[in-house]
């Protein structure tokens, strides 16, 4: 201590009058925030590694050429073991985000935005970042490789698989690690990888004005993925699956504005296996710094981060069902509550898909609930022999009257053809009225098909009508329906009753 006060006073020309010890967090380093006389501060540190210094050191200063959000060094000491930089203040984003939290992830609009301003600005420090970089200069290693996955993967095998004492056939995992190793390092990457990404690595300034991000010193050269995976799958955080849906959504529209992103498909799937990898990453942490180290917060977070083991597909077979295993074991209960059954035929559930104060109590909601998966009908139909009947009793739902539009049975080269005809399709489409009623439609019926599937219904319909059932309706109910189907991946049944034409899109 007495050295970093000998540093401080070299930068300052006077010791510190006050000098205030930080709490720690997970790793070996110990901070202090230093104050002058008329209360100004910056935060000292000690560290325990020269190397690991002397990377967030040169990243810092880096990162501050290029105009990025990090703190500034001030000072370092000869033996690279102490250095000051400028105080950041006291507020992370995990601490602004506290009452989301602890609502069980019903984040407020403020604290919503606060997410989505992190997330955007996560690319800037990947890719720009990376710009003239010496990733020769980063601890442990310069890049994000197989050895470094095989190590990290045999760190959750060590410090928390075994400390479970669930049975597993160690050369049938080591297997399945390695193919996860190889798909994991399959595509290469020229991006900056955070590699401990999360809330608490986020600084909050005052009135929420500047975010600052903080302990990239284990940064590397790797994908971008991974520090994705890392923010959005905290286990603490409890991000509800649509909220991180759209983070990701902002994520991947900030990322083209630095370089060429792939497909969003490719990008999803990509995205899903670096979320498996780091779960299983941080239950190795959380292992040691739990079972071994005994530091409670560690310990409190492994139930949230199996949660997020039991939502994950996996595509390897034995890894998959020794996680199976895992999740079911008696100490990892489920985080949820179970449903209650009321005598009224209802059930209340603290997992409920609405944002309610959490001083409301558990929320009611239909005996139909939760029994999925949602199948959608869409009809088309004519005025004049009425509007479909819905055989599955919940009442037929949306009816969009299509006459305001355009006709194009009024035109003699398309008395004979129907909506699915290319003709008629081109007619619609240059007209341009079709589409504009179709936005509509799609907004509506797009914030339902979430809703139902989040509920967990089961029927949905939706009719299209016009006066013969034959162009408009039609085009707009198969466009309708496949547009769902190629969104959300569910079932579909078409039925253009006019003109005796049924489709299933599976």
């Amino acid at each position: 201590m007495q050295q970093l006060t000998e540093l401080y006073k070299k930068l300052r020309g006077s010791e510190p009058a006050v000098t205030e010890h930080l709490p720690g967090g997970g790793s070996n380093r110990a901070y202090y925030r230093m104050f002058d006389a008329d209360g100004h501060s910056v935060v000292g540190c000690i560290g325990t590694s020269r190397d690991e210094n002397h990377a967030f050191v040169y990243l810092a200063r880096h990162f501050t050429r290029r105009k990025l959000p990090v703190p500034e060094i001030l000072a370092v000491s000869d033996d690279e073991l102490r250095y000051l930089q400028t105080d950041l203040g006291s507020v992370s984003l995990f601490d602004a985000i506290r009452g989301g939290r602890e609502a069980g992830g019903r984040y407020t609009l403020k604290e919503q935005e606060l997410l989505r301003r992190t997330i955007c600005e996560l690319p800037n420090m990947q890719f720009r970042g990376a710009r003239g970089l010496d990733f020769t200069q980063c601890y442990p290693q310069p890049a994000f490789d197989v050895d470094g996955v095989l190590f990290d993967l045999n760190y959750f095998k060590y410090c928390f698989l075994k400390a479970t004492e669930l049975d597993f056939h160690e050369l049938k995992l080591e297997a399945d690690f390695r193919l996860l190793a190889k798909d994991l390092t399959a595509e290469p990457s020229e991006s900056f990888l955070y590699r401990d990404f999360q809330a608490r690595n986020v600084m909050v300034g005052e009135a929420g004005k500047g975010l600052y991000f903080i302990d990239f010193q284990g940064g590397r050269r790797g994908p971008f993925y991974y520090d994705l995976a890392s923010f959005l799958w905290q286990a603490s955080a409890r991000y509800p699956d649509r909220l991180r849906r759209e983070l990701i959504d902002e994520y991947y529209a900030a990322a083209q504005q630095f370089t060429e992103m792939p497909k969003r498909e490719h990008f999803d799937r990509r995205l899903h296996l670096f979320v498996l990898f780091r779960t299983l990453q941080v239950l190795g942490a959380y292992g040691f710094r739990g079972y071994f180290e005994r530091k409670q917060h560690f310990l409190e977070s492994i139930p949230s981060a199996i949660q997020n083991l039991r939502e994950l597909s996996i595509n390897y077979p034995y890894l998959s069902d020794l996680l199976r295993r895992l999740t079911e074991l008696p100490q990892f209960a489920r985080i949820e509550q179970p449903a209650q059954s009321r005598a009224d035929g209802y059930k209340t559930t603290d997992n409920n898909p609405y944002k309610a104060h959490p001083n409301d109590g558990p929320a009611t909601f239909s005996k139909y609930d939760g029994v999925g998966p949602l199948v959608v009908r869409v009809y088309s139909f004519s005025y004049r022999k009425g509007i479909p009947e819905d055989d599955s009793g919940n009442g037929g739902g949306y009816v969009f009257d299509c006459r305001s539009t355009h006709n194009p049975g009024r035109y003699e080269p398309y008395k004979r053809l129907t909506g699915l005809d290319e003709p008629v399709i081109r007619f619609l489409e240059d007209d341009g009225e079709i589409l504009t009623f179709l936005e509509s439609v799609y907004r509506l019926a797009d914030a339902h098909v979430e809703r139902y599937l989040q509920r967990g219904f089961t029927s949905l319909m939706f009719s299209f009508g016009c006066t013969g059932g034959q162009h408009r309706s039609v085009y707009s109910a198969q466009h309708l329906a496949e547009h769902i189907h190629q969104k959300y991946g569910i079932e579909v049944h078409i039925c253009h009753r006019e003109q005796n034409i049924q489709q299933t899109l599976l």
